[in-house]
């Protein structure tokens, strides 16, 4: 289902002042919701016991995992598992994002919900981030986080329990945009759906809504570049400033950004979005290499777009909608916003969801 949109002129309400401005002190991170201080003494030794903000879930047998992608990076995960599920292989889904974010957070609890309606489920955390391997710490790449999703479909069919004929793809946010790419080029996913998504180099190379101009760009390219020689002479990256202390007149969506990630809510000390940052120069990929030129190859293997109606970051998904090929779905939550869908139980569609996946995932 889909309705038609509210207000045409939904960039002219974002406010400015909290608007990513296409510049060396906020490159696009904001854009990303990369908030927080230096990233460089985050702790990577894991956590004893339970340490996901949502509740543990009865009904799922959990246990901590890592495997190496294609760069020999390792990479850390959660599996979770139905308790009841008989003899037979289960169909599997990975599950990633949102951008800055890590397992502990939404994408632990998409995992954590479609396991307890059936499936075998893989929450992880992208390279560079989190539990998982990669130096300098807190630095995201569009094609080392697409492979990524790979990589956890690779863990996924060597479990004696999944059926590698039955793997599905969930992406959060701008993991949304890294699973379409994904999928695109993997073809043993079956079926892919990407919530709240954002275009990660649609958004750091041209701004919100498209409105960054090629003069501002440029000016942004300049300052990266020069930043190199930065942190090559000191052989140590500089790291993005606070960006959700928020002082007051912010957009809502910023906000919203702050509730989840800087409160009891969502807070999580590993999450680059929780009071740690991305490096300087993070957004230099982003700006040169769009990850949804493909997208119609992810046909005939199906898609699901869902978004919050009063979300932001709306238009991200109707445009790769527009551009993916059929079989395809855009779902748009009534009165939802962005971040209602990183962790509203009642909000985000789960019976949706594992009745896309029942549907799609078969031998």
């Amino acid at each position: 289902m889909t309705f038609e949109h509210t207000d045409t002129d939904r960039a002219a309400r974002l406010d400015r002042r909290g608007l990513m401005k296409l510049t060396a002190g906020g490159v696009a991170i904001a854009a990303a919701t990369s908030l927080g201080r230096n990233a460089e003494a985050q702790t990577q030794t894991p956590a004893a016991g339970w340490d996901k903000v949502f509740p543990r879930s009865e009904k799922v047998d959990h246990r901590k995992v890592t495997f190496k992608n294609r760069y020999g990076l390792m990479l850390s995960g959660d599996l979770y598992l139905p308790k009841t599920r008989g003899d037979g292989r289960l169909a599997a889904i990975a599950v990633g994002g949102p951008f800055g974010a890590v397992k502990e957070q939404s994408s632990g609890l998409y995992a954590q919900t479609m396991a307890e309606r059936g499936f075998a489920t893989l929450a992880f955390d992208g390279s560079f981030t989190g539990e998982s391997s990669g130096e300098p710490r807190n630095i995201a790449s569009p094609d080392i986080n697409t492979e990524d999703f790979s990589a956890a479909v690779d863990f996924l069919g060597l479990q004696p329990m999944v059926d590698r004929e039955r793997i599905g793809v969930i992406g959060i946010c701008g993991w949304g945009g890294m699973a379409l790419n994904a999928v695109a080029v993997d073809k043993r996913v079956k079926a892919v759906v990407a919530s709240t998504m954002y275009d990660m180099t649609r958004v750091m190379a041209k701004g919100y809504n498209d409105s960054v101009p090629l003069e501002q760009r440029t000016k942004t390219l300049e300052q990266l570049s020069r930043q190199r020689w930065e942190d090559a002479a000191k052989g140590t990256p500089a790291y993005q400033p606070p960006y959700n202390d928020l002082k007051g007149g912010e957009a809502q969506f910023m906000v919203d950004y702050h509730d989840y990630y800087r409160t009891k809510r969502g807070y999580h000390p590993r999450a680059v979005n929780s009071g740690n940052s991305w490096t300087q120069t993070t957004p230099l990929s982003f700006m040169n290499m769009p990850i949804l030129t493909y997208i119609k190859e992810i046909a005939p293997r199906p898609v699901l777009f869902v978004h919050g109606e009063k979300a932001h970051s709306r238009y991200f998904a109707e445009t790769a909608y527009a551009a993916a090929a059929e079989p395809k779905e855009l779902m748009i939550i009534p009165g939802a916003s962005h971040v209602d869908l990183y962790d509203k139980t009642d909000v985000i569609p789960f019976d949706k969801l594992a009745s896309f996946f029942d549907r799609h995932l078969v031998a």
